[in-house]
């Protein structure tokens, strides 16, 4: 594990380990932790409508259950830390949805340059779903879609493309 605590950020390295195989994620979208410190914290576990997501104790990580998760979102809207996202590869593209807290929020079809955890541009891409938060203490969910597989393990941010 990275020195996460001084630099601010995860690596891939650190990630990588928790990353459902691109055969998983062609199915459907799956839920992804980046969630690493030992916090009690457990509203990603009670929001799940399928059990996927589990914690022996409410300190510990969460862990995902990949056969069980259906992708549908509801833990990436309630994780307060922002350290849940989905990702799923469709026949051509691949799709990362986020969690966004800022505002305007970006519409389906806005292009897109795509952030990693530095926020620095790593490509470009195209909202192509937004769920909006229902609740004050919710996050919105933006999916973008890409042509680049490497791109799920960078991708954790987003820019509107004004033009």
């Amino acid at each position: 594990m990275s020195d996460y605590l001084k630099t601010g950020f995860l690596t891939k390295e650190d990630i990588i380990d928790n990353f459902p195989t691109v055969d998983k994620i062609s199915k459907h979208a799956v839920a992804i932790s980046e969630c690493v410190q030992e916090i009690p914290c457990n509203p990603c576990v009670s929001s799940c409508p399928t059990g996927a997501i589990s914690m022996n104790d409410i300190k510990d990580p969460p862990k995902i259950n990949y056969d069980l998760c259906i992708g549908c979102g509801k833990c990436v809207m309630v994780c307060p830390g922002l350290a849940l996202f989905l990702v799923r590869k469709t026949d051509t593209l691949y799709e990362v949805s986020i969690p966004y807290e800022m505002l305007p929020i970006p519409k389906v079809g806005d292009e897109v340059y795509l952030l990693n955890r530095l926020g620095e541009k790593v490509g470009t891409g195209k909202v192509t779903k937004v769920l909006k938060a229902e609740k004050e203490t919710q996050s919105s969910v933006i999916t973008v879609s890409f042509y680049e597989e490497k791109l799920i393990y960078e991708v954790r941010n987003i820019e509107v493309i004004h033009e």
